[in-house]
C-alpha cells in the first residue's frame, strides 16, 4: 500500500468552466493527477482505466490523498480522499 498526497493549484484553469460560481475538480483532472503519482511509483507501466467512480465533489482547495494497492493480477486498485471521505475510487489494468 501507498499513500500520496496529491495538490491541485487552486487556480487550475478547469475550474473556470466546471462549474462557474461553483467550481468544483473535473473527474478527469483528478484521474490525471492520481495516474501520474501511481505511474511515478511504478515506472515504465502503461496502463488501461477500466474502471472509476467519483462519488463526491472536490472544490477548489480541498485536500487530496491518493491511496494504491497492487493487486496479484497486477492491477492497482485505488483510492482518493479528501478530509477523509472518499472522493474517487477504481483500478488500473496494465495495457
Amino acid at each position: 500500500m501507498s499513500r500520496v498526497a496529491l495538490t491541485i493549484a487552486t487556480d487550475h484553469p478547469a475550474y473556470a468552466g466546471h462549474f462557474p460560481g461553483a467550481p468544483v475538480l473535473p473527474g478527469a483532472v483528478l484521474l490525471d493527477a492520481a495516474l501520474a503519482a501511481i505511474e511515478a511509483a511504478v515506472p515504465g507501466r502503461r496502463w488501461r482505466i477500466p474502471v472509476v467512480k467519483f462519488l463526491r465533489a472536490v472544490r477548489p482547495g480541498a485536500p487530496l490523498e491518493l491511496e494504491f494497492h497492487p493487486q496479484p493480477d497486477g492491477a492497482i486498485a485505488f483510492h482518493v480522499e479528501s478530509a477523509g471521505q472518499t472522493v474517487a475510487d477504481g483500478t488500473l489494468r496494465p495495457a
